[in-house]
């Protein structure tokens, strides 16, 4: 083997490792921000994410290995560099379009794990081969950087460390810097230029490979041009703010009656405020019947989880002397109640996380309202009989906790079933409330028996509000345990909820699927644009 003049100190070759570990773990990081926003940020995903690329940098050690034995050429491993670094650097460009295609085709094809599959899929078109092509590098740069058997280990060792130190800041930097500061598509862009600056400063050391180079540099800044927009709904044509925080992706939207936030593209509503200011239409009006439950003229109220403040502030509205806490740990959103939704300066928020906070705040309060459920991103640690113990212990003796269940499924063994058991085996005064219109359902634990509910009080000087609270009362059922306990060592959330989202899907599209199968796509095209 020739050693090229550049590696002949063999600086080049760790410095090659050490990117090369960064550039694996920021990808990884940005592959979960570029799936979150279609199929949720759970553990489920990230397991996808993981094993996915576990498996593409094993076959790249297993075929870098080998090809490096076959021709010890550098020139061969830094030119795959740079076809990984253009791939990765096209993620921003097309990563989200076949996402977006893949979801479209499985939803035709796909009854159960429709997530699951589509995630996986979408992940192994996206992320298999620069990830592949990334593992090559181990295996090739211990050929040649070994100079003997003599000093094998120690050739060995130093290329992994400056792997893992280069991993350890891939991990740190998109989390905390990049993807905060200039969002994912840009992050990648970043990771990209810089394996495609290793392998440009090859070959342009050795002078070979020009037109290699000035191809690959062109795709680049024809992907850096155009695919370094930050936009995840890119059939939206008007959003009011569309970007991401360290927790989320964001988006606010508004039409003629309301201003809307979404944390996922695909389907869901995290908060909404009406432009008149009035009642919703959805769960957080049914939430309110909770401080008429507890009986308090001034009701100190908790919010975990509190989103853009939709509750809080129907609080503060129907309940002139209620003192309102929120309790929300991304900060971004908080911001974002404050520019777009109106929440108001009396309302104090801590950026904390719901479960941390309740073990550091030592309050009782009239009402606390859990409404951290998102899709099938339930935190388990909320979810636990150690939770809702937590959560009892912080309520006055008529207090009230209120949590919202946001995937109503009756069947046997259902996420609904396991939230509602594990709250009755804490409260010995459990009723359920379904939201018409929606898939909400509101659940009311109280400390000690509580009062027949009837609604608002007469003369309460509301209709709307009256009629909603009455609405709220005649829903009302007492809950009957079935003994299914969810813990902190054992609460299977996330497949649970998956169950859930799969019959919503099963049952939204349903109708097309139909369609598809007794017409073809002809005629789901037909439907869809309605010829």
């Amino acid at each position: 083997m020739t050693t090229s003049r550049l590696l002949k100190n063999k600086l080049y070759l760790y410095l090659t490792e050490f990117f090369a570990g960064v550039s694996v773990m920021a990808v990884e990081l940005g592959a979960s921000r570029l799936l979150a926003p279609y199929f949720s940020s759970s553990q489920i995903v990230w397991t996808i994410i993981i094993g996915t690329i576990m498996i593409a940098m094993a076959l790249g050690n297993i075929w870098g290995g080998r090809a490096a034995d076959r021709n010890p050429d550098p020139g061969r491993l830094y030119a795959r560099l740079i076809i990984a670094a253009v791939w990765i650097g096209c993620i921003p460009l097309v990563g989200k379009y076949v996402i977006i295609g893949v979801s479209g085709l499985l939803v035709l094809a796909v009854d159960t794990n429709f997530l699951i599959i589509a995630a996986f899929v979408s992940c192994m078109l996206i992320f298999v081969f620069p990830l592949f092509l990334l593992g090559t590098v181990t295996p090739s740069l211990v050929k040649y950087a070994m100079e003997s058997m003599e000093d094998s280990g120690r050739t060995v060792g130093r290329l992994e460390a400056f792997n893992t130190v280069g991993s350890i800041i891939g991990t740190f930097l998109p989390t905390f810097v990049t993807i905060p500061a200039v969002g994912t598509s840009i992050t990648f862009l970043i990771f990209s230029a810089v394996l495609l600056i290793l392998g440009l400063v090859y070959f342009i050391a050795e002078k070979s490979r020009r037109v290699l180079c000035l191809v690959s540099t062109a795709i680049f800044v024809l992907c850096a041009v155009f695919g370094n927009s930050d936009s995840f709904a890119f059939w939206e044509d008007e959003l009011l703010y569309e970007g991401e925080s360290i927790y989320n992706y964001l988006q606010v939207k508004e039409d003629d009656r309301s201003v809307i936030l979404s944390t996922n593209v695909l389907f869901g509503v995290q908060s909404v405020a009406m432009k008149n200011g009035g009642l919703t239409g959805m769960y957080y009006d049914y939430a309110l019947a909770a401080p008429l439950m507890s009986g308090s003229d001034e009701p100190e109220i908790l919010v975990l989880g509190m989103g853009s403040g939709t509750f809080s502030t129907l609080c503060g509205r129907y309940f002139p002397g209620a003192t309102v806490r929120g309790v929300e740990i991304d900060e971004r959103i908080t911001e974002l109640a404050h520019e777009y939704f109106g929440l108001p300066e009396s309302v104090e928020v801590e950026t904390y996380d719901g479960r941390a906070y309740l073990a550091a705040d030592k309050g009782r309060y009239d009402v606390i309202m859990v409404d951290a459920y998102q899709d099938i991103t339930i935190p388990f640690q909320m979810s636990s009989v150690e939770f809702f113990t937590m959560v009892k212990e912080h309520l006055k003796d008529n207090g009230v906790m209120v949590v919202n269940l946001n995937m109503i499924s009756d069947g046997e063994g259902s996420i609904n079933a396991h939230l509602c058991d594990t709250i009755a085996s804490v409260f010995d005064y459990v009723y359920t409330a379904d939201v018409p219109g929606c898939t909400n359902r509101e659940l009311y634990a109280f400390v000690s028996e509580p009062e027949k509910f009837e609604g608002a009080p007469q003369g309460y000087g509301d209709f709307a509000f009256e009629n909603k609270m009455l609405s709220v009362a005649e829903a009302l059922r007492e809950y009957e345990s079935g003994g299914l306990i969810l813990t902190d060592d054992k609460a299977p959330v996330e497949l649970l909820g998956i169950k859930v989202i799969d019959e919503l899907i099963s049952d939204e599209l349903g109708y097309y699927k139909r369609i598809f199968t007794e017409r073809g796509l002809g005629g789901l095209i037909d439907e869809l644009t309605g010829n």
